[in-house]
């Protein structure tokens, strides 16, 4: 039982707003983006700054409760939320302040994409980011950042100048270039293994129009369409991004092609002509369309409170085997909506940096997999997780070792590991460092691992 005196003065040293499971707001405040997630905390800090996450991870620390970090909420394995723990929920320290002359933009922990978007697009200004805007922006960036614009400008974590840590000893460091060299490598891939982001700096480039919509074809053109998407595909420019999903929605079983195009529109006409041309597609809305206008494309279809479950992994061999395995499989068992087996686009300006270069390590790839299975009612769920994971093993044959760790649900720690790809056992030096004792443990975890004594020479 937590003390009520030392619970008193946690509150009192608090800007913000402490939720105990007895306090109105309690029950909204424990809630994340995947309903799948029902988890009590022992208490909520809603901090209102830097100075209210240092008091409670020192108050945590001192307490031996577990730590769940909230940025956005996003984490499809509900890491942002714990039993019986104590949660610092980021949502409120959301402000973003934007430098157009110098193209840059620094933003609290606990901004959205949204948040980021709206700031930084008055100025037509963005940067790689979430394609869901309610997404946080910390949570992705420390796990690498794939979007829109990653082949023309990078990975999220590729556009970050600095952060601002918090760790376990509830220290305040600057992660950048230029100071704590080693902690700026980790968090760009990392994930919250380090410690808690308080603010991060980003470089944004100028965005304004972009060509940007979706294409939709009937399942049975998606064996055709995929091959001539996959060929178009490895061979676009870095301005292009299109994102091929076999989905089934509110109309049925249908193969769409979501397009962002980020570069001198009429160029992008030309670009983008051949993929909208093949096969006969039953929609064609791409059109010239604010950035934010495509950032919101998926919005309804992500809105929170639904349950999840995702399975992912990174394409070896985009094949014409893997092609037909998919489709197979997608149009032998079409669940109800709404399920995707969504492909992405990677490549481009993510593969011009070096494996080593940040601890996100799978530059290489060209496509991302990702099983997306979202339903309403609880009784469907053993039904809905047993169609995913049919899914991705009909997949997994074409698939590499690797995955996006902001993909990963709960799935063990061999998982964790090959997320972090070849840089894993950098990062568990670099946990040793910082977080020795593994405080932030409710993530894709790196597991620190004592240094063995040094042997005594007996001779």
């Amino acid at each position: 039982m937590m003390d009520n005196k030392r619970i008193q003065e946690l509150r009192e040293n608090l800007r913000g707003r402490l939720f105990l499971p007895e306090d109105a707001g309690y029950d909204d405040a424990r809630k994340v983006f995947n309903g799948l997630i029902d988890k009590r905390p022992a208490l909520i800090v809603r901090c209102a700054g830097v100075a209210d996450v240092i008091t409670a991870v020192d108050f945590a620390r001192e307490t031996d409760l577990q730590v769940a970090i909230r940025g956005g909420g996003h984490s499809v394995a509900g890491n942002a939320v714990n039993n019986d723990g104590l949660v610092i929920d980021l949502s409120e320290m959301k402000s973003v302040y934007v430098d157009p002359a110098k193209q840059t933009a620094r933003a609290e922990g606990g901004a959205t994409w949204g948040d980021f978007d709206h700031e930084t697009q008055a100025f037509g200004l963005a940067t790689t980011g979430g394609i869901v805007p309610s997404t946080g922006i910390a949570g992705l960036t420390l796990g690498g950042g794939i979007g829109y614009l990653n082949r023309k400008f990078g990975l999220a974590c590729d556009n970050l100048l600095s952060a601002d840590v918090v760790t376990a000893d509830g220290r305040l460091l600057k992660a950048s270039a230029d100071e704590h060299e080693d902690l700026f490598w980790g968090i760009r891939g990392g994930g919250g293994n380090f410690g808690v982001v308080t603010s991060l700096e980003y470089r944004v480039h100028p965005v304004g129009l972009v060509l940007g919509g979706e294409l939709v074809y009937p399942l049975d053109q998606a064996k055709e369409v995929l091959r001539f998407y996959r060929d178009w595909s490895t061979t676009a420019p870095d301005e292009a991004r299109a994102d091929a999903t076999l989905i089934s929605g509110p109309n049925g079983p249908a193969l769409a092609i979501m397009i962002c195009y980020c570069g001198a529109i009429e160029e992008g006409e030309k670009v983008l002509q051949p993929l909208r041309s093949f096969g006969t597609p039953m929609a064609d809305t791409v059109a010239p369309v604010p950035y934010a206008t495509v950032q919101n494309l998926l919005t309804e279809v992500f809105r929170p409170g639904l349950l999840h479950y995702w399975k992912a992994g990174l394409f070896r061999s985009f094949s014409d085997e893997a092609i037909d395995a998919l489709v197979d499989f997608f149009a032998g068992a079409v669940p109800a909506p709404f399920a995707a087996v969504a492909i992405e686009q990677l490549g481009g300006a993510i593969s011009r940096v070096g494996v080593q270069d940040t601890a996100f390590s799978h530059r290489h790839a060209q496509h991302s997999f990702l099983v997306l299975r979202m339903w309403q009612d609880p009784a469907e769920t053993e039904a809905n997780i047993d169609w995913g994971r049919r899914c991705y093993r009909a997949a997994a044959p074409f698939l590499e070792e690797g995955v996006y760790v902001n993909y990963v649900g709960e799935e063990g720690e061999a998982r964790a590991r090959a997320a972090y790809g070849v840089n894993y056992e950098r990062l568990v030096q670099l946990k040793n460092k910082y977080d020795p004792n593994n405080f932030f443990r409710l993530n894709q975890n790196i597991k620190p691992v004592p240094e063995s004594p040094t042997s005594v020479d007996q001779n």
